[in-house]
């Protein structure tokens, strides 16, 4: 068990977090605001397990994941060919890395993964395939985020006597969008922060950190 917890603490805590701590949260304060806003309109209060499984706690987690998994993405792959001189976050302009050696030259090598080994159509999917998984994870999420904005959307108009929306309508709409790009800025500025402040400032024993006594002109980590 030690020997479990000291190769994969990073994930287990992050993972823990995610779902003991912030999920855990998020579907609890939410449940409360939404009984409170469903008691103003006059309707019955849901029960937690009814909440889970409404529009409203769908639609704010898949909102959030939504921009997290492009922001992910695109920095995976626009890290491919741009650089950011200095920084920990990029490669370095000036010479080839470890990471753009060709996996082809290699398909003997012992401990390859088996896509490297198997070459072909296998092999071009395998060295894409982080960012195509970020890709597809936002494509999801964006998707399933229409459909539960649709249905809270759908919700609200109800109670106000309005006619419903289209899938269609809805994606088309401002709230649509302004919901997303709320969340995609503030990921993007995350980002950048991280990319430029790896530059000059240091976390000591952080692989996303330069050594400490490293020159703010050496990129890499």
């Amino acid at each position: 068990m030690r020997q479990v917890w000291r190769n994969n603490g990073l994930s287990i805590v992050m993972l823990g977090m995610f779902f003991v701590a912030f999920i855990f949260g998020q579907a609890y304060s939410g449940w409360l605001e939404s009984n409170e806003d469903r008691g103003r309109h006059g309707q019955r209060r849901e029960s937690l397990p009814e909440y889970l499984m409404g529009a409203h706690f769908a639609e704010a987690t898949t909102e959030n994941w939504e921009s997290e998994f492009l922001q992910m993405g695109i920095f995976v792959l626009f890290s491919v060919f741009l650089y950011q001189k200095g920084s920990a976050e990029s490669k370095n302009p000036d010479k080839r890395e470890k990471v753009d050696r060709d996996p082809r030259n290699v398909r003997n090598k012992k401990d390859a993964p088996w896509p490297v080994r198997r070459g072909g159509w296998i092999l071009r999917l395998y060295e894409n395939s982080l960012s195509l998984a970020f890709f597809a994870l936002f494509l999801t999420s964006f998707f399933l985020h229409a459909l539960s904005g649709r249905a809270k959307y759908n919700e609200e108009q109800l109670l106000h006597a309005s006619a419903p929306v289209s899938l269609a309508g809805y994606m088309g709409s401002s709230r649509f969008w302004f919901e997303s790009f709320q969340n995609w800025q503030s990921e993007f500025l995350a980002i950048g922060c991280m990319v430029v402040f790896s530059i000059y400032l240091r976390q000591k024993g952080s692989p996303q950190s330069k050594p400490v006594d490293a020159p703010h002109s050496e990129t890499g980590s």
